[in-house]
């Protein structure tokens, strides 16, 4: 049995005591108070240790046979060990022998016999040799039945020696044995050196231990253990870290955590970042987890208990490598910025690990506000560039969901909280997906933390924020049904908060709880009657906000539930108001069109009430735009007049309203879609059928009209042009040619029918038109344009000819030619009419809107006037082709859809006052669709947005050469031109938008951008193969400039192809400069001008300045030629150079150039000994210019331009007092002269802003003034920071101050504050001979420091006279 050293003493009577006493070894110890035990008896001491020491060291110095005696005496020391077990107890502590003999109770500690030995100076070194030689008896050992491990216990004798006789010879020795020891006794050994050894020995040893490092990786983590003890200089650590990197690959997973460790630990602030990024560049965390895949797969085979130990050992690996980096983070700031700094440098999606971002979780969740801070910064540059992606995500929330779980879940939380709230569009996708990964991959705790973040997300008001959110909750009902179902009580709450979410976010709501509600699983089942009760609720209210609530809500829930039982509630709820009756059957279009509803469609068509009367009507009514021939006396007509007029005399009394005739034929026809595949033979008469208006001669008469009349027509306008967008809705996809026709007929209707709007509504001011989208806030709100409007610009005017009309309808009766006759009639004496007409754009809530579908209609292609009149007897009565009107028509709808989807706008936070207009209203169909159909749309369309782009290019190329290029030639047709330029501008606004997608940096999107690359390249007859695809896209829009007709035309292209990648920056370049040296005037030939000119020219001119090489070069080219150009020239002409540079457009190029010569030098990166020829030439030509533009205030001396020259002036001499005046400092022995010129150059425009801050305060301009304090105090630091430049450099006798008087713009002395003291002004004069007596470098860091704190306090003004010498100075 085992027995225990205390337990294994016995009495005197017992313990026998030891026969070597007879030797030397013997009676010396016992002399000197030490009795010798056989067997498991331990060995008595009588004395304490250190008497024993001291009576054994005299006994042997005083012995005759000294220094023979010593050698006996160890002699009789390995003769007493010989036997295991008396070696065991001279291993064992002794214990006290009292003075009455009873040895069994123990008073105190006493050390082993042989440690006791190895105290004693004369016997050490005999001492360890016999223990060395005694070790490898039992080094194979192992532990024996009481535990004691032999060598292990050898080797602790060694340690915490008081003295250590010869220490370089112990540690030799103790190499030799590690050597050749087990590996068990190595590690032993290895870890006990720091104890073993004294200070003097440790350089030595951890070389050794550092090539053993090599060597033998099974001994990395003694190895590293005994480093962290040793004490190193910083240059020997430095050397061990780099080999302890060097085996990282090699180490075992197991070991990994405390070689990282190591590593952190042994950094210094000079070496942190490099030491950082060589480790996160070798820590390979993907090879330490087996993948998700085979995880699963390794639990189902037959060694499951161990895999999944292997497993769990694995992860607790990794979690004890991140537990050291979160350690040395937290404890040493330097190395927390080296981690951010190295993730930060990290500059393409591929080279991103896992462990970035588990440090960036590690770095969050440390306590220091300004990591959480970095962490969210750095984090959102990344995403922003595509650096971190979704892929890097799944893969650590897969991989290290334990880790993740356990340690940083709060920190995730946090991170996708923040980037859910960024105003970015591009990083809140991130934010979404982290959310989903955490509760996929983590437990049932951090799930209900999930759903209530993303609940509090759905509840904050903030449209973007809410749109994700409710995304995100839709998306895990789908994909996690029963998990979501357990927290369905959290997103009922939701129910509460309806007021701030928008039509389309209270569908996904209601779609949601319905999912959760009605869902297979029975979790969710209890929210039912809370939902059934606010529907009614909603339903039952007075206020027309709740009861669309309920109604979208109440549709909603039918859709899921599958029954239509909810509806008559609805419906009966919503006959008392025509907006809710339509809103309700928009509401079940969209359930029609999304939804599989059998018995819905089969009782919808019939409950519709009639849409359309019989041909009788009261006159004077006019029966128009009938596209059908007369083939029965059974026609039918769509009698609007009647029903508006009806509507208006009794109102509230009639079921059908006007409102509800476009919501009424939408969903009939996709009842007839879903029934018959899309085939709507059954109502096509619809589509040609003729309405029952009034004459639109009365239009011409609009003035004469009263006001209820001209309202009256204005309403009519509008529920026609309603009818013909929802019959164009209804029948785009129709295949059929004469439908086909029909469709393109109706869209020039609209575009005709728009234009008289226009005007009737001009000569209508204040009317609120009749509402088309139900579903948003009413929109009494929306600023309508007064019949002082400004006239439209051409962008929705039609040609007003029905082209095909004519051919189709040649065999209908005389009284319907008669009707085409009179209504063509009309339309020429609108389109000579010049009277302004009101812009529709503000109107444009008021229409119904046109669906995706739509825009299959632009594969019709284009017609031009002159096509028409050359070819009208061939082809236009075989193919439908549309005018410009119809393409402007269709492409401006387009590109608002595309601006709308596509274009991600920033959140931001409902203000207070919020305004009642929605930039939502009229996109509620195109909310159905994600931005990824949307794009796939424009993929299928961009052929025949190519074939009209080649069309408008080829039409304007023709057009400059037969009027020798000048736009306005006699016979040129302006109104086609208007809408041929329109067009032209629309296509490269739509491609602008399309390329702009934020979603094609996504992987998942990456095919569909190759495939609208992949148009656009093979539409290139030229090109080498050598060109890549983006390459080969870029060449084939770069072939459209020759032929743009307008500046706006000319930026959208720029704007277009800088959406390319930035190697083609110098061909942009060159496009935009030859743009601006281009002379743009209008179809009257005058030059443009005015606000939108000039916006225009400002972003083109910024497109120039930004992809050109060379900046500086660019804003001398442009200040140095073309201003004085200008300045030479007459009154109102431009610069020869540069034609769009005129008086008038001055101030753009000047804030253009001034903000963009600031960037440049802000961007000029510190100078150093080896580059500063380089830097200071850079230096140079930015002084030059800035110089050259200060100037320019003496000649343009207005307002506008001085504010420009005043706010970037303050900005530059920022700069150059942070980036150049450092250069300076070093620069000025080697470059003297160069320096003084820059200076003296510098100094002539630092005195010209003073002339403009006196200026600025004798006109008593706020706006300038404005910038004035803060000039005045970068002007000020400038001065005293070239003293302290030249004092640096041993030349401050080459500085003086004087007087600065107040000067005007044009140099003249203002009296009213006249200076006291000298009339020189300060100069910096070239530098004399250095001072005799040298100044220390503590000396001139004593003055730096005082100006800058006499500045801060504005001790001094540059109108007090001050001289101080630098004595002075360093004494006060």
């Amino acid at each position: 049995s085992k027995k225990s050293r205390t337990t294994g003493h016995q009495s005197k009577t017992t313990a026998q005591e030891d026969t070597s006493i007879d030797s030397v070894f013997g009676q010396f110890l016992h002399e000197a108070g030490v009795v010798l035990r056989q067997g498991s008896t331990s060995n008595e001491i009588a004395v304490d240790q250190v008497v024993f020491q001291k009576r054994l060291q005299q006994r042997l110095k005083k012995s005759p046979r000294y220094p023979g005696i010593v050698q006996e005496f160890i002699t009789g020391l390995e003769s007493h060990i010989e036997d295991p077990e008396r070696f065991r107890n001279c291993l064992l502590p002794c214990v006290p022998r009292l003075a009455d003999g009873d040895s069994s109770s123990v008073s105190s500690f006493q050390e082993s016999l042989l440690r006791m030995l190895l105290g004693i100076e004369m016997l050490q070194v005999l001492v360890i040799n016999t223990l060395f030689e005694k070790l490898p008896e039992f080094m194979f050992d192992g532990a024996g039945q009481d535990g004691l491990n032999i060598p292990r216990v050898i080797v602790n004798q060694l340690k915490w020696l008081d003295r250590i006789i010869d220490s370089k010879e112990l540690a030799g020795k103790l190499m030799q044995l590690v050597s050749v020891a087990s590996v068990e006794i190595q590690r032993d050994i290895i870890t006990s050196l720091p104890e073993i050894l004294e200070d003097s020995q440790h350089s030595d040893i951890a070389r050794e231990l550092n090539s053993l490092l090599q060597e033998n990786t099974q001994l990395t983590v003694p190895i590293l253990d005994a480093f962290s003890s040793l004490n190193l200089s910083s240059t020997l650590l430095a050397e061990v870290r780099v080999s302890v990197m060097a085996t990282l690959s090699a180490v075992h997973l197991e070991d990994l955590p405390v070689v990282v460790k190591f590593i952190l630990h042994s950094i210094s602030s000079s070496d942190a970042l490099e030491v950082v990024c060589d480790l996160r560049k070798k820590l390979e965390l993907e090879l330490c987890v087996l993948p998700p895949v085979l995880q699963a797969s390794q639990s189902h085979i037959f060694l499951q208990h161990t895999n999944t130990l292997l497993i769990s050992a694995d992860q607790d690996s990794v979690a004890l490598v991140l537990d050291g980096i979160k350690s040395a983070v937290r404890f040493q700031k330097t190395t927390s910025e080296a981690w951010l700094k190295a993730i930060e440098n990290v500059d393409t999606a591929e080279d991103h690990k896992v462990i970035d971002l588990l440090v960036l979780f590690i770095l969050h969740s440390t306590n220091a506000n300004h990591s959480r801070r970095g962490v969210e910064r750095v984090l959102k540059v990344k995403v922003r560039a595509g650096q971190i992606q979704e892929a890097l995500l799944q893969k650590t929330f897969r991989g290290y969901a334990q880790v993740g779980k356990s340690c940083y879940f709060p920190s995730i939380l946090a991170l996708a909280q923040s980037l859910l709230r960024s105003p970015d569009p591009c990083v809140v996708p991130i934010g979404g997906h982290m959310y989903r990964l955490s509760f996929t991959a983590f437990d049932s705790y951090c799930q209900q933390e999930v759903v209530g973040s993303l609940v509090t997300h759905v509840c904050s008001g903030v449209g973007g924020e809410v749109d994700v959110a409710l995304e995100l909750l839709c998306g895990l009902v789908t994909e996690k049904p029963s998990e979501m179902a357990l927290y369905a009580v959290f997103v009922k709450g939701i129910l509460d908060y309806m007021d701030n979410l928008t039509p389309q976010q209270i569908r996904r709501l209601f779609h949601l709880l319905s999912g959760l509600a009605f869902g297979q699983q029975q979790q969710g089942t209890h929210i039912q009657d809370d939902m059934h009760i606010v529907v009614r609720k909603q339903l039952s209210s007075t206020v027309p906000k709740y009861k669309r609530i309920g109604i979208i809500g109440a549709v909603m829930v039918v859709g899921s539930m599958g029954v239509t039982a909810l509806l008559e509630l609805v419906r009966s709820c919503s006959e008392s108001s025509p907006e809710a009756a339509a809103l309700y059957y928009d509401e079940l279009a969209n359930l029609v069109l999304t939804c599989t509803l059998d018995p819905l469609v089969n009782n919808l068509p019939s409950a519709l009430p009639p849409l359309v009367c019989p041909r009788s009507f009261p006159f004077p009514a006019c029966m128009m735009y009938n596209l059908d021939d007369e083939e029965s006396q059974g026609g039918i007509a769509i009698n609007l007049l009647q029903l508006l007029s009806d509507d208006l005399q009794h109102k509230g009394e009639l079921r059908v309203s006007p409102l509800c005739l476009s919501p009424f034929f939408r969903l009939l026809r996709l009842c007839e879609e879903q029934q018959h595949q899309g085939d709507l033979e059954e109502i096509d008469a619809l589509l040609g059928c003729p309405l029952i208006l009034t004459d639109m001669d009365v239009v011409e008469k609009s003035e004469s009209l009263s006001k209820p009349e001209r309202e009256f027509l204005c309403g009519l306008l509008f529920h026609t042009i309603n009818w013909f967008r929802e019959v164009v809705n209804a029948f785009c996809s129709q295949k059929d040619p004469e439908m086909k026709m029909k469709v393109v007929t109706r869209l020039q209707n609209i575009t005709y029918l728009q234009t008289l709007l226009e005007r009737t509504l001009a000569a209508t001011p204040g009317y609120a038109p009749p509402l088309a989208n139900f579903d948003g806030e009413s929109t009494e709100g929306v600023p309508l344009s007064s019949s002082s409007a400004a006239p439209k610009k051409g962008k929705k005017e039609g040609t007003g000819k029905k082209r095909k009309a004519p051919a189709k309808n040649s065999s209908a009766d005389s009284s319907q030619l008669e009707e085409g006759t009179e209504a063509e009639e009309t339309q020429q004496k609108v389109q000579e009419a010049t009277r302004p007409g009101v812009s529709l754009v503000s109107y444009r809530p008021f229409f119904r809107e046109l669906d995706m579908e739509v825009l299959s209609v632009l594969q019709c292609g284009l017609l031009s006037r002159s096509l028409l009149d050359s070819e009208l007897h061939s082809k236009v009565r075989e193919e439908v082709q549309l005018g410009p009107a119809e393409l402007v028509f269709l492409l401006e709808d387009m590109w608002r859809k595309l601006e709308f989807s596509l274009t991600a706008a920033p959140a931001k936070r409902v203000p207070f006052f919020k305004g009642k207009t929605d930039k939502s209203v009229g996109f509620s169909h195109l909310q159905q669709k994600s931005p990824k159909d949307i794009a796939a749309c424009c993929v299928q369309l961009l052929p025949t947005l190519c074939t009209h782009l080649e069309n408008c290019h080829n039409h304007f190329q023709t057009l400059l050469p037969e009027n020798q290029g000048v736009v306005d030639a006699s016979g040129l047709d302006v109104r086609e031109h208007q809408l041929l330029s329109s067009a032209y501008q629309l296509l490269l606004q739509v491609l602008h938008t399309t390329f702009s997608w934020s979603g094609f940096s996504q992987p998942e999107h990456r095919g569909l951008l190759k495939k609208i690359l992949g148009v656009l390249a093979g539409r290139l007859k030229e090109g080498g193969p050598e060109l890549t695809m983006d390459q080969h896209s870029f060449e084939y829009l770069l072939n459209f400039h020759s032929t743009v007709p307008s500046l706006s035309i000319a930026l959208c292209l720029s704007q277009l192809l800088s959406t390319f990648s930035i190697e083609r920056s110098l061909p942009l370049a060159t496009l935009a400069r030859r743009f601006l040296c281009q002379e743009w005037r209008t179809t009257s030939g005058d030059r443009e001008k005015g606000p939108k000119h000039n916006e225009t020219l400002q972003t083109l001119l910024s497109i120039y300045l930004e992809h050109t090489d060379d900046v500086l070069k660019a804003v001398e080219e442009i200040a140095g030629e073309g201003i004085p150009e200008l300045l030479n020239s007459a009154k109102g002409a431009s610069s020869r150079t540069w034609p769009t540079l005129n008086r008038l457009t001055f101030l753009v190029f000047y804030k253009g150039m001034m903000g963009v010569l600031e960037k440049a030098v802000r961007k000029i990166p510190p100078g150093r000994n080896s580059d500063s020829t380089e830097k200071l030439l850079t230096w140079n030509l930015a002084v030059r210019d800035f110089h050259i533009l200060v100037n320019l205030v003496k000649v343009f001396d207005n307002r506008p331009v001085l504010n420009v020259c005043l706010k970037y002036g303050r900005l530059f001499l920022e700069s150059f007092l942070k980036l150049g005046m450092p250069l300076l400092d070093f620069s000025f022995k080697k470059h003297k002269e160069d320096v003084q010129s820059l200076l003296k150059t510098f100094q002539l425009s630092t005195r010209q802003l003073h002339h403009m801050c006196g200026h600025s305060k004798i006109r008593q301009d706020t706006i300038l003034t404005n910038h004035v304090p803060a000039l005045k105090k970068s002007l000020e630091q400038f001065v005293y920071r070239v003293k302290a430049m030249l004092t640096l450099n041993h030349c401050q006798e080459a500085f003086w101050l004087g007087n600065l008087k107040n000067r005007d713009l044009k140099g003249e002395e203002i009296l009213t504050q006249r200076s006291q003291g000298s009339d020189e002004e300060e100069e910096e004069e070239e530098a004399g001979s250095p001072l005799p007596q040298e100044q220390s470098e503590d000396e001139v860091l004593a003055i730096i420091d005082f100006y800058s704190y006499c500045i801060e306090l504005n001790y001094f003004s540059n109108y007090i006279y001050l001289c101080v010498s630098i004595k002075e100075v360093s004494m006060f």
